[in-house]
């Protein structure tokens, strides 16, 4: 199930999500052994849990962010980012979201160090920041209307439903598969950390905007009007 779509896309452009959006495909760009071929990069740039702990390659910590290992890890994220990002910046402001952003995924990166400090395998992606939009938008705007594609073997189907439904779908799947330790290669434990550290980092912004006063007067969704979106204006051609 993958959002394409939010009903109160923000008023004004979100500089800093499309800046982040761009140095992410940039690095993949330069990473991807079909394009740049820059693999010595990728590896160098990468977050290894047990050289953080003896204090090396720190770099790690915040570069890990700006890498990924396929067309499906990066597309995944920056679907993410591109739905949800735009709004939370509107809210924070462009240095505050950078922040927020970066905040979260060392956290994230923190919250899979803690589980796993003597593990030599790189971390890489932007789930992890990612998770904690995810998650400040979900304090923010749980009523927002998203629309999702849902693809159910050969159906594919789209359909609105609120945020929370979505985003809690999501941070449950994390969490199972913390419990379940599963061996997939998916930072699972980054991502729930990175989520809760989301919801955590956002609760200045909304205590500030009124708490649930907040809430009240948007009904849960982003402050300013929804766009309708309409059916296609192309006339239909009989035969």
């Amino acid at each position: 199930m993958f959002p394409i779509r939010d009903h109160n896309p923000s008023e004004r452009t979100p500089y800093v999500r499309n800046g982040l959006i761009f140095l992410n495909l940039l690095m993949f760009l330069l990473t991807d052994p079909w394009l740049g071929n820059m693999s010595e990069l990728w590896s160098r740039l990468a977050l290894y849990p047990l050289a953080i702990t003896q204090g090396e390659w720190l770099w790690g910590l915040v570069t890990h962010m700006f890498l990924h290992a396929g067309i499906m890890h990066i597309g995944g994220n920056l679907l993410f980012l591109w739905v949800f990002g735009d709004n939370l910046e509107d809210q924070m402001g462009h240095v505050g979201f950078l922040l927020f952003y970066l905040a979260c995924g060392l956290l994230a990166a923190g919250g899979q160090i803690i589980a796993d400090p003597q593990s030599t395998i790189p971390m890489i992606g932007a789930s992890g920041a990612i998770a904690g939009v995810l998650g400040g938008y979900l304090l923010l705007f749980p009523r927002a209307r998203v629309d999702v594609i849902a693809i159910i073997i050969i159906i594919i189907k789209r359909f609105t439903i609120p945020a929370w439904v979505l985003l809690l779908a999501w941070f449950a799947l994390q969490v199972v598969g913390t419990a379940a330790v599963q061996d997939d290669g998916v930072a699972y434990v980054a991502h729930a950390a990175g989520f809760v550290a989301g919801i955590v980092l956002a609760v200045p912004v909304f205590l500030r905007r009124g708490g649930r006063a907040f809430w009240n007067r948007t009904h849960g969704r982003p402050p300013h009007s929804p766009i309708d979106y309409t059916p296609s204006r192309i006339p239909e051609v009989r035969r």
